[in-house]
């Protein structure tokens, strides 16, 4: 068969990668793809929000199946223009791609099934908000409602800073029409853990748990990122939680969804946050995480395109999914610079020795070929340098270890990914 993968990150080489080890594929396509995807397959110049070029494409090339890897697309109904030409393809429609959309819809979402989250106020006024901020108790959490990158999350320690957060999201729009509305959420302590999940409209599998780091500087300091590095599985996520959960939140949520006639087919990505009152939800995403899917797939057993067309045909039910026992840590070398302002254009060199070399991986996030063929630094994120190890600490060593073969100007990455494993 012919696969067609919408995007071009390190979410999507990792989800490439996985298809490519399906013996049901002949052929894929990535759209755009970066200069790491272009070793397993076809990069054509489409942008993902070109959706009626990426259509024509999956025609033309008599597409079998199209995965889309992003958000944007996703949440701008690219599955709901494919399904209106008979073109078979995995995610959620725009009406369920919403649930990451809109931070308000999935907040009210949470309040009127039960499903446990932080106290929350939503604004679309930021007078309205300011006034608000003057009675809250601080420290405080502002989200940008639309989807900003994984960005558009300030967390206030005083009213000084949330009144600031305020103005630069709805006025000054740091995070563009995301901004429009704002979601005001109580300060929740504890540990934050990631929990990906397929999903075919009425049952759910969940996949192995992850644990990301956003912050851009060791020891969780810096700005949020779109994510630094993440390790697999969360030996936080205990049989406990993961029991607590599968009653309160992950069915409850598809069924959420169901009874709102918006029935979600894809994968929903859970964001947790493991507090001194159990767990709830922080958000929702409506694909794949980035690096979340770095850790996670190289770990999976299954045939991926099985659990894609099971997800399609509502069959989900007849499937197990199971993971290796070996961890998986992910580091990111990133622009320095990122997420603020950083170069782009400069030679990578060391991509050779990841060849061959079994239980490491480098998933390109931000690179590109320049005139003369060589692979160039094109992001903030650059590479997602990925290892296995029998336990997370050896995962780790040998992750690190692979980010000296790697160098390239204004290299950058944070030293203390999966350091908090040491505390399980």
């Amino acid at each position: 068969m012919k696969v067609l993968i919408v995007g071009g990150g390190g979410r999507e080489h990792a989800i490439v990668y996985k298809v490519a080890q399906s013996p049901k594929v002949e052929k894929i396509y990535c759209a755009p793809g970066n200069a790491g995807i272009s070793e397993l397959a076809e990069c054509v110049p489409i942008g993902a929000m070109e959706f009626d070029r990426l259509a024509d494409f999956a025609e033309e090339k008599k597409i079998d199946l199209t995965v889309v890897g992003m958000d944007d697309p996703l949440i701008g109904g690219i599955v709901d223009v494919f399904e209106a030409r008979g073109l078979r393809v995995f995610g959620p429609r725009k009406n369920a791609a919403i649930i990451e959309g809109s931070k308000a819809f999935s907040k009210e979402l949470m309040k009127k099934y039960g499903i446990p989250t932080a106290a929350y106020e939503t604004f679309t006024d930021p007078d309205k908000a300011l006034a608000y901020l003057e009675t809250a108790k601080m420290p405080i959490v502002l989200k940008a409602s639309g989807p900003a990158l994984g960005k558009g999350v300030l967390i206030c320690q005083n009213l000084e800073e949330a009144k600031a957060g305020v103005r630069e999201i709805m006025v000054e729009r740091h995070f563009g029409d995301s901004g429009n509305e704002m979601v005001i959420e109580e300060f929740l302590t504890g540990r934050e853990v990631s929990v990906l999940s397929f999903v075919d409209g009425k049952t759910i599998r969940i996949m192995s748990s992850a644990q990301d780091h956003k912050r851009a500087k060791d020891g969780d300091q810096g700005l949020n990122t779109g994510g630094m590095g993440n390790f697999s599985p969360s030996p936080f996520y205990t049989d406990e939680v993961d029991k607590f959960c599968r009653e309160h939140v992950y069915q409850k949520t598809v069924d959420a969804m169901a009874a709102e006639g918006r029935p979600f087919k894809g994968v929903i990505f859970f964001g947790l946050i493991l507090t001194p009152d159990g767990p709830k939800v922080l958000e929702y995403n409506c694909r794949f995480g980035d690096p979340e899917a770095q850790v996670v797939l190289p770990r999976m057993k299954n045939d991926i395109i099985d659990v894609f067309n099971a997800c399609i045909d509502g069959t989900l039910d007849q499937v197990k999914l199971e993971f290796i026992d070996d961890a998986c840590v992910t580091v990111i070398l990133a622009s320095d610079g990122y997420p603020v302002k950083y170069e782009k254009g400069f030679p990578i060199r060391g991509l050779e020795k990841f060849k061959g070399k079994k239980g490491y991986y480098v998933f390109h996030s931000g690179t590109k070929f320049d005139a003369d063929g060589n692979v160039v630094t094109n992001g903030g994120r650059v590479l997602g340098v990925t290892a296995l190890g029998k336990t997370l600490q050896e995962a780790r060593a040998n992750a690190y270890a692979a980010t000296e073969w790697i160098d390239f100007q204004n290299k950058y990455m944070r030293h203390d990914i999966g350091k908090s494993i040491d505390e399980a």
